[in-house]
C-alpha cells in the first residue's frame, strides 16, 4: 500500500482529515482571489453570462465547501466533488465561457473524449492520485486539468447536439462506457489501491475497501448515466432528422 501516516496528511491541500461533524469551509484567501479575478477575466466576453455565472457559483462550491476537506478523508468524497465539478460545472462553463464560433466536427469531440479519458484515468491511479496529497501542485494540475479537458468535451458535445447528432453519439457513448469501466473496476477491485485513505475512514463507519466501492459506484452510475444521457439525446435527434435511416 505504500508509506502513508496519518502524521503525513496535514501536507494534503484541504487540511487534514476531519472526524464526523469535523469537516469545514476552505477559507483560502488565495483560492477565493483566483475565482473572483477568473470570473472578471471571463465576464467581459461570455458567451452566456448567466450559464458563466452559475458554473463558476458551482465550481466555486465544490472547492470552498466541506467537500475540500471531506475529501482528505474519504476517497468517495473526492470522487463526488469531482462529479460536481464534472457533471454540474462544467456543462455551466463549457456554455457560458467564450467559445469560438465554429462547432466542433467529429475528431474535434474524439480528441476531447480521449484527452477526458486519459486524464481521468491517470489522477485514479494509486500514485498520481497520491501525489494530490502531497504536492498542492498536483492537486491543482489534477483540478485544473480534468476541468480544462472536461469543458472541451461538454464544449463539444453541446455545440454540435442539434447539429451533428452523429458526431455527438459515439463520444457520448465512449465516455459513458470508459467512465463505467473505471467505475466497475474501483467497486469490484479485491482491495483498496489508494494509500492516502488506508487510516481515514474507519472514523466515518466505512472501511478503506467500502469507502473505494462507494467512490467506484458513483463514478459509474451517475457518472455514466449523464454521458448516456447525451449520448441517447443525439440519438434520438439523429434518428428524427433520417440521419441513421436505412
Amino acid at each position: 500500500m505504500g508509506e502513508w501516516t496519518l502524521e503525513s496528511a496535514w501536507l494534503a491541500y484541504c487540511g487534514a482529515p476531519p472526524a464526523p461533524g469535523g469537516a469545514g469551509w476552505n477559507r483560502d484567501p488565495w483560492l477565493g482571489a483566483a475565482l473572483v479575478a477568473g470570473l472578471a477575466l471571463a465576464w467581459g466576453r461570455a458567451a452566456d453570462r448567466r450559464a458563466l455565472l452559475a458554473g463558476w457559483a458551482v465550481l466555486a462550491l465544490a472547492l470552498v465547501s466541506p467537500l475540500c476537506s471531506l475529501s482528505v478523508a474519504l476517497f468517495s468524497a473526492r470522487v463526488g466533488q469531482h462529479l460536481v465539478i464534472l457533471l454540474a460545472a462544467a456543462p455551466l462553463l463549457a456554455l457560458g465561457l467564450p467559445a469560438p464560433r465554429r462547432e466542433a466536427g467529429p475528431g474535434g469531440i474524439a480528441a476531447a473524449a480521449a484527452c477526458f479519458a486519459v486524464l481521468l484515468w491517470i489522477w485514479h491511479l494509486p500514485g498520481p492520485y497520491s501525489a494530490t496529497f502531497r504536492s498542492d501542485l498536483a492537486y491543482w494540475v489534477m483540478h485544473l486539468s480534468l476541468l480544462g479537458a472536461t469543458i472541451w468535451l461538454w464544449r463539444g458535445l453541446l455545440l454540435a447536439a442539434a447539429t451533428r447528432p452523429e458526431a455527438v453519439l459515439p463520444a457520448g457513448l465512449a465516455t459513458a462506457a470508459q467512465m463505467g469501466a473505471l467505475g466497475a473496476f474501483l467497486t469490484f477491485a479485491p482491495r483498496s489501491i489508494f494509500p492516502p485513505h488506508e487510516y481515514t475512514t474507519l472514523a466515518w463507519g466505512l472501511t478503506p475497501l467500502e469507502d473505494q466501492q462507494l467512490g467506484g459506484l458513483l463514478m459509474w452510475v451517475p457518472g455514466g448515466l449523464a454521458f448516456a444521457g447525451v449520448a441517447l439525446g443525439a440519438l434520438v435527434v439523429a434518428m428524427r432528422r433520417g440521419r441513421f435511416a436505412a
